[in-house]
This record gives structure tokens, C-alpha cells and sequence, in this order.
């Protein structure tokens, strides 16, 4: 009934749904489906997707017209339609051949910088699933906690923490965890195995309407294999101890059926004084079943578990005097212990040519201790103060989307709408903030309380492409439920709020050649706070709004280079924040960031790739005076890119490089966090099937800050506190060597 009103509604307003059309099907040389394909007429500038049987359907073609057929990792195929190909079921052969640009084609997608970003991904492999976030342009991670802890993010002139800011997820499971123990959107990515990415998507804005909760700076989105090209087994041996092991192997391989297990393990004393005992764990088993007629369920179960030590973040003072090494500590007791269990089940369904429906379920359940010292002896002179932030949750969510796209003949034009229902549901039991001794010793609970957190969410899409334009209105609509019992009340102390938002969505892009597009997006996103936050100020401003606009271009002026710019702003509401470390809520006034994003991608040669991206971002406090009005650690100037080469009488490798200027601490700028320049080589050697490889971190072995905080402590010698910078150092010059062998 709602397919046959959408159908009678869209003839109503475009015109009838005749149209010329080719279909077929796309296929490797060993006669295997390829999904994901692009189909892409130069001539009208209309695209389509080969699907999970690598059939497509590209309507509006005329005779003459130019249909290219790409895909990363395949040369380009171009046919030029004939009069019998539009009767004619085709049969299109693609060739591997090594990634490279020219094989990422321009398309009219509100998201286009992806594809090309993808070369990146598969041109310059990365040594962990963290680290994958440097792809996306602009975005900066840091680590402050012995490599157990989710790294802290910038993106936009943010200081996102853990991923306050910026909606993570792989396979369309969520990363980010609301009401964590630690930090708002806490998002731990050291349960994915960083072989077993595949793509990578991204958005910088609030501009998605499928994109919802802490949506604001923008969102990542990874996409893991579905099935293994070969076997895979390394090992890896550094510095300070370090081993990692990685096996890929197949259960299951068939026209119809794959299954396979990947599993990683590592150890590692780190670089600091105290050995950080590092140790982590991960396990993931995927079976994929696509039928000939393009359905297909992915069924995914995964396990990760890790513990640590750590050295925390050490005062400037304290190396200046000497009283302890660039890489000693004051308290070398933190550290902590996670764990993550995933079952997530995709399932597409497709009804025709132009319509199908997707569902996800999940089920996550997680823990996480985390022990921390930030200020030392300034609360307690005799104990010290360290902090215990522990939590134990489940999650589950669902959402299915229904698609369905219309071929209308009038003006080369096509009309794409989508709709999703969707929820999650956060059960967070004993969520608690202790005053610690040692890592023995509750000295007393500061907070302590039971978490049920509940998003109920739909939200519609049109895309219309009419000639050069494309139209993307979207809309949508969240529901939440906050629930808190505080179990520190001597009497039951349960309270609850609840909140509905409208977010919507507009971006519009512009053809103006088949090499040069232009894209204007604007959008309401929003984050929410900590649940704690919210019953604390009884509902009052809990989803504060981010307000954004992009405007810009892509430019491939050849198949091998293509340039990018966007100009930017953003603007935040006025919110409460849950400060997790202390217990308490504090207010954080209006906000106003905005900047340029420039990068380019060359492909020199089709062995040698060059990639760099510039981000410059204003980033001030809207309601505070003149001067005093600075972001702590709001990133103004970034950048990031590097060079890469491969099949070179079997070598391959490269060299990428990562910048962030000096930028302020404090509010008034009278403290700086220090800027740095690092780079990383990679050097590999091929010999059949076997694979060699030199991994050097910081080759330069520069003196750098990796994490920065303006922050308050007293050492143990002191009378008052001091006020500067606390810094967890950068690794220093850091080998490791990897063998592989794949069968």
C-alpha cells in the first residue's frame, strides 16, 4: 500500500516512469558477482549501483551515450550504448588491476569526497582500527591512557573528548556509548581488527538525516568484509616488547555462502618507565548468504577484551625540575580493563530493480574500569586522588530502511526516497565514580547509579536529480527517555525525563561539467547530554542543537588528480556538561566555529600516489569578552597527507606526515598546548605469497605532546596547586618488523 502511494505520488509531481534502460549484470573474471559498483552515464550524469548479485538496472540512457563501469581495485570499463544493448540483458567483465584514482568516478553524492578517500585507505594500509579515523581529512587523535583508553578526536575545532562530537560506526553498529562512565559518547574502535576494513565513509556536519545522535562535527562509518580474498596469518615484533599476531582465515567459500574468523592478539610494554603490561584480545566471525537474486544476510559475532597500565598525564613542572623523566609518571598505578561482545545481523532484501529494504539488530554488552589520577595530592594530601570510573551495559537496537528509487522521463531526471524507524536501548548498571587507593581501596563513591537511556528514531529522504541539479530534503525525528536511579540515595531516588527533536536537513548539488560538481548543505544535528545531566537540570536544554552550513567543490580536471575545498560554519547551543572525572555539571555557553577544508589526491604515476589535506578553523565562545572567549584545544590550523608507492620490483611503501599548530589551553590563551610535526614510514617486500615489512613510527624522532590538558594539580612537595600543562608524551622513534604469508 505505502510503495503504491509513494509510486502514484512521485508520477503526480515528476511526470510518468517510462524511460530507456540497461540492465545486467557485473562480474569478475572467475565469473563472480561484484557488488557496489558503480554505473555512471557521462552523457546525463545519472548513476546506480551494481547490487549484492552484481546486478543494476541505469535508466534515461540513450543511444551513443557513455556508461562507465568502475570500482576500486578494477579497471574502468566504457561501453557506448547500442540500440539492440537497451533490449538486451548485458554481461559486464571487470579486470582487477591495482587501486588507483581513476577509478573513483565524480557522481552528484552528497558525500562524493568518500570515494576518493577510499584510494587513500587501500593505497596506504593503517597499523590500528584508531588510526583509521587519520583518513578522514582534518580528524586528529591523541592517546592519554597506555593505549587501552578510546583516544581523544579533533575534528572541526572541536576538542571532541571520546566522541562527543562525532557519530561512529562499523557496519552500521554503533561505536559511541551515551552515558558512559568516562565521557559522552565514549567511542573505544579497539574491538575492530583494522585488516578487516574494508571502506570507509564519512560526512563533516549535521547535514545526514540518517546520521542522528552526536552527529554535529560530522560522522565516520566503516564497512568490514564480507567475505576473504586469500587467507592471511602475520606476525609483528617492535620495540619495547611489542608482539602482535593476526590470523584471517576461511570457513566457508561457495557461489552463495562465505564464512570466515579473524582474530588478533597484542602485547606491549610500551615506552614509559613503568611498563604499561598491555595486552589485548579480539575475535570476529562473519558468515555472508546472497542469493541470485541479490538478497543477502550478513551475520557477524565479535569479541574483544583488553587491560593496561598506564602513566597518565604528567606536569610540565615535574620534567622541567627533573623530578621525573619525559616519560616517568607521578602515579604509574592507573590503567584499567574493557571488554566488548557484539552480535549484529544485516539483512538486505530487494523487491525490484528500484526497491529494497535493509535491517540491522544488535546486541552489545560491555564493561569497562578505568582507573585515572589527574590532579595527584590536591584533594587528598595523604592518599593521593586517584579515581575509579567503572560500568557494566548492554545495548540493543534495530532499524530497517526502505528504499526505492523512480526513473522519470522528463529532463534526464530520477527521484530516490528513503525512510528508517529505528531505536536503541542503554541499559547501564553501576555506573560509578570512586575515590581509589592503589586500585584496591574504595575510599569513597562520589557517584554510583543504574543508566537506562532509550532513542526511538525515524527519519525520511528524497534525493531528485533533475538535469545538473541534485536535491537531498531530509528530515528527522528522535525521541529519547532518560532514566537515573541514584543508588547512593539512602531512600530509592529514581527520576526520568524525556525529550522529542526535529532535525531537519537540505543539501543541493550542482554539476557544472562531468569533472567539476558544487555542493551547498545546511542542517540541524544535535548530541545528547549524559543522562545524569539531564535529570540533574530536569529536562531544560538537554539536546543542544548544532546549527551548520558547507558550501564548495570537487574538481578531478584529470582522471588522476582531484581537488577539494569547502568553506564552513557551525554554530552550538547553549548545554550542560557532565564532567565524568569530577561528578559534576558544568554549563557551557553558545558556540561559533568556522573554516576552510582544502585536499588533493594525485595519482603521479600508476605506481606512486600523493595525497595532503589543510584544515583552518576560527573556533571562539559567542558569549564571553573579547580575549577571553578561546576553546581550550579547539585545533585551528591542521594538516595531513603523504606519498606512497607500490609495485616497484616488488616493493611497496611510503611516508605520511601529520600537523597541528600551537592552539590555546585556556580560555584566555595565557596557556599554550604545543603544536607538532610527525611523521611514519612503512617499507614492504613482497616474495610470492609471503610479504616483509619495516613499520617505523616517528622517524625523525621528534619531541612531541601527544595529549594536552590545562589542568590544576599539587604534587606531594607542594603547598597550592598549580595551573599548566599536563602532557602525555608522543612515541619516539619506534621499529617494527611484520611478516605475512597469505594461501
Amino acid at each position: 500500500m505505502i510503495k503504491n502511494i509513494i509510486s502514484l505520488m512521485a508520477i503526480f509531481l515528476f511526470g510518468s516512469l517510462s524511460a530507456h534502460t540497461i540492465r545486467g549484470v557485473v562480474i569478475n573474471e572467475d565469473h563472480e558477482p561484484l557488488s557496489g559498483v558503480g554505473v555512471y552515464n557521462k552523457n546525463t550524469g545519472g548513476y546506480t549501483y551494481s547490487n549484492n548479485s552484481g546486478g543494476f538496472v541505469l535508466p534515461n540512457v540513450s543511444v551513443a551515450d557513455e556508461v562507465y563501469f568502475y570500482s576500486l581495485g578494477f579497471k574502468n570499463k566504457e561501453i557506448i550504448v547500442s540500440q539492440d544493448q537497451l533490449n538486451t540483458s548485458l554481461r559486464v567483465v571487470l579486470t582487477e588491476s591495482a587501486v588507483s584514482l581513476d577509478q573513483v568516478v565524480l557522481v552528484s553524492k552528497v558525500n562524493a569526497l568518500s570515494s576518493f578517500v577510499n584510494v587513500d585507505v587501500k593505497s596506504d594500509p593503517v597499523k590500528s582500527s584508531q588510526e583509521i579515523l587519520r583518513k578522514v581529512p582534518g580528524l586528529f587523535i591523541g592517546q592519554h591512557a597506555g593505549g587501552g583508553k578510546a583516544e581523544q578526536i579533533f575534528l572541526r575545532g572541536f576538542d571532541i573528548d571520546h566522541g562527543t562530537d562525532v557519530a561512529i560506526n562499523v557496519d552500521g553498529l554503533p561505536v559511541n556509548m551515551v552515558s558512559h562512565a568516562h565521557g559522552q559518547g565514549y567511542a573505544d574502535m579497539h574491538f575492530i581488527i583494522p585488516e578487516t576494513i574494508d571502506n570507509i565513509d564519512f560526512g563533516k556536519g549535521p547535514y545526514y538525516a540518517d546520521k542522528g545522535n552526536l552527529n554535529t562535527a560530522g560522522y565516520v562509518g566503516f564497512t568490514t568484509k564480507k567475505a576473504l580474498d586469500n587467507n592471511l596469518i602475520s606476525m609483528e615484533v617492535g620495540q619495547n616488547n611489542l608482539l602482535r599476531g593476526l590470523s584471517m582465515l576461511k570457513l566457508l567459500e561457495s557461489s552463495n555462502d562465505n564464512a570466515y574468523i579473524a582474530s588478533e592478539y597484542m602485547i606491549s610494554d610500551g615506552v614509559f618507565q613503568s611498563p604499561q603490561n598491555f595486552n589485548r584480545i579480539n575475535v570476529m566471525g562473519r558468515y555472508n548468504h546472497r542469493n541470485g537474486e541479490g538478497n543477502e544476510i550478513n551475520v557477524t559475532a565479535s569479541h574483544f577484551q583488553s587491560k593496561w597500565d598506564a602513566s597518565g598525564q604528567v606536569p610540565q613542572r615535574a620534567v622541567d625540575n627533573g623530578s621525573i623523566g619525559r616519560f616517568g609518571a607521578i602515579d604509574d598505578t592507573e590503567g584499567g580493563n574493557t571488554s566488548r561482545s557484539n552480535i549484529l545481523v544485516n539483512h538486505e532484501r530487494l523487491f525490484d530493480g528500484h526497491s529494497k529494504i535493509a535491517t540491522k539488530v544488535f546486541l552489545t554488552k560491555y564493561d569497562f574500569e578505568l582507573y585515572s589520577n589527574f590532579t595527584f595530592f590536591q584533594e587528598d594530601p595523604v592518599n593521593g586522588d586517584q579515581i575509579r570510573q567503572k560500568e557494566d551495559r548492554t545495548m540493543i537496537g534495530a532499524e530497517s530502511v526502505y528504499d526505492k528509487t523512480f526513473h522519470i522521463d522528463r529532463n534526464n531526471s530520477q527521484f530516490q526516497f528513503n525512510t528508517g524507524l529505528g531505536f536503541r536501548y542503554d541499559d547501564i548498571n553501576e555506573v560509578e565514580l570512586s575515590h581509589t587507593l592503589n586500585r584496591q581501596t574504595i575510599l569513597g563513591r562520589l557517584a554510583f547509579g543504574n543508566i537506562d537511556e532509550l532513542n526511538v528514531y525515524g527519519f525520511m529522504n528524497a534525493n531528485y536529480k533533475v538535469n545538473n541539479w541534485t536535491i537531498n530534503p531530509g528530515v528527522r525525528i528522535d525521541y529519547f527517555k532518560f532514566d537515573y536511579e541514584n543508588l547512593l540515595s539512602p531512600v530509592y531516588d529514581n527520576k526520568s525525563e524525556n525529550k522529542v527533536l526535529v532535525s531537519p536537513k537540505l543539501n543541493t548539488v550542482y554539476k557544472m561539467s562531468p569533472s567539476l560538481q558544487l555542493f551547498a548543505k545546511t542542517g540541524i544535528g544535535f548530541h545528547s547530554n549524559d543522562t545524569r545531566v539531564v535529570v540533574a537540570n530536569k529536562g531544560e536544554k538537554i539536546l543542544p542543537l548544532a546549527i551548520g552550513a558547507d558550501i564548495g567543490a570537487i574538481y578531478k580536471p584529470m582522471n588522476r588528480l582531484v581537488l577539494n575545498m569547502a568553506l564552513w560554519n557551525l554554530y552550538l547551543q547553549q548545554e550542560f556538561v557532565y564532567v565524568g572525572d569530577e561528578a559534576i555539571v558544568e554549563p557551557s555557553g553558545k558556540s561559533k566555529r568556522y573554516g576552510v577544508d582544502f585536499g588533493a589526491r594525485y595519482q603521479i604515476t600508476d605506481w606512486l600516489y600523493a595525497y595532503a589535506d589543510v584544515n583552518y578553523t576560527y573556533a571562539r565562545s559567542s558569549e564571553e569578552p573579547k580575549g577571553e572567549d578561546y576553546i581550550p584545544l579547539a585545533p585551528d590550523l591542521t594538516s595531513s597527507g603523504g606519498l606512497t608507492f607500490k609495485g616497484v620490483k616488488n616493493f611497496s611503501g611510503g611516508i605520511n606526515y601529520r600537523f597541528i599548530k600551537d592552539r590555546p589551553a585556556n580560555e584566555d590563551n595565557s596557556i599554550v598546548a604545543q603544536g607538532y610535526f610527525v611523521s611514519d614510514v612503512n617499507l614492504n617486500y613482497t616474495l610470492k605469497n609471503w610479504s616483509f615489512g619495516l613499520i617505523i613510527d616517528n622517524v625523525f624522532d621528534t619531541k612531541w605532546k601527544e595529549a594536552q590538558f590545562a589542568s590544576s594539580s599539587r604534587l606531594q612537595n607542594e603547598a597550592t596547586p598549580v595551573e599548566e600543562i599536563h602532557f602525555t608524551p608522543g612515541s619516539p622513534f619506534f621499529a617494527r618488523a611484520k611478516v605475512s604469508v597469505r594461501f
